[in-house]
């Protein structure tokens, strides 16, 4: 992969909370086993910061069924 490339994921709100538990263990396990954790901490902030983008649905109602 490229400098330039950049990967975009779409999460909804349980795989979000997942994926920063996620990390978040495994930045807490690093510093527990006296290693670096600083690329783990940096996506982290990454992934908290990662803007969100609203996609409107269209949901049938009553009324239009």
């Amino acid at each position: 992969m490229g400098k330039n490339e950049r990967k975009v994921v779409e999460l909804d709100d349980y795989e979000y909370r997942v994926m920063i538990e996620a990390l978040a263990d495994r930045r807490n396990d690093l510093i527990e086993e006296n290693r670096e954790p600083e690329d783990v901490s940096d996506l982290l902030l990454k992934v908290i910061d990662a803007p969100v983008i609203v996609r409107g649905r269209k949901s049938a109602t009553r009324d239009s069924r």
